[in-house]
């Protein structure tokens, strides 16, 4: 099938169904993952995404070394632009604000740590094991892994991980920051929507607009990411759901929001 797309209330489950292949990442999940995302981005009923791979074995083992590598590799113009979407949909050029949670369900490889990488909650199966491994076959991670990971990472394990194609295991990956929990393999999708779930509950616009005020603040020196907060920050007062927000409170009633 290669990917499955799937919606409950508010909340969106991307699969990479490919299991008999590591969910390795083909031209054609490759280009329905691109179709998947901007679908999520652009649906204003879908308010999370859950990202996880079929079967008990890999999340993903990152691009499929016989079908989409030899494309991009190995020929005279075979480099990708710098401005395309870079694999996956979400590793490069495509914002997309609302939350998204990794359910890690095995091996985490190459572009499949780089999408891990893209999401901003990661819950590891204890049987996962990570790593940007693309040296050993003298490539290099060319979807956010050489810059995503030591923003994530101390730099040290970043360049163990990076330079020597070296992996690490569930347990490892939380200690060091990368994944935020790590739970037998049987709960990993259960904890990922109970976390999408309480993410539902929370004000939509104010999680999106502080995703991108993070991910933004990044990049920017403090004074400038300073502004752009309450840039952000100042935009939401004028919402219904900002209304809301304190009014539940003074009320001792559940909030009800409606992202707008």
């Amino acid at each position: 099938m290669g990917l499955r797309y799937e919606q409950q209330d508010r909340v969106v489950t991307i699969t990479l169904d490919r299991p008999e292949a590591m969910n390795a990442i083909d031209p054609e999940m490759h280009r329905d993952l691109i179709d998947a995302w901007i679908r999520f981005r652009d649906d204003p009923e879908a308010w999370v995404a859950i990202l996880t791979g079929a079967g008990e074995k890999a999340f993903s083992a990152g691009a499929d070394l016989k079908k989409l590598i030899p494309q991009a590799f190995g020929s005279p113009g075979a480099g990708r632009s710098h401005n395309d979407l870079g694999l996956g949909g979400i590793t490069r050029g495509l914002e997309v604000w609302k939350p998204i949670v990794a359910a890690v369900n095995g091996y985490a490889l190459a572009g499949g740590l780089e999408l891990v990488l893209c999401c901003d909650i990661r819950v590891a199966a204890e049987h996962a094991v990570f790593g940007l491994t693309e040296v050993r076959w003298a490539i290099m991670p060319g979807a956010g892994g050489t810059q995503r990971l030591p923003r994530t990472v101390p730099l040290a394990k970043a360049m163990e991980m990076i330079l020597m194609g070296e992996t690490c295991s569930a347990q490892e990956a939380h200690r060091i920051g990368l994944v935020n929990a790590v739970v037998p393999a049987s709960e990993v999708l259960p904890t990922a929507r109970r976390w999408a779930q309480t993410l539902c509950e929370r004000g939509p616009l104010a999680v999106r607009a502080a995703k991108e005020s993070i991910v933004r603040g990044l990049s920017l020196p403090l004074a400038e990411g300073l502004r752009l907060e309450a840039l952000l920050s100042g935009t939401l007062r004028g919402t219904e759901d900002a209304a809301e927000g304190p009014k539940a409170f003074a009320e001792k009633r559940k909030p009800v929001f409606r992202a707008r």
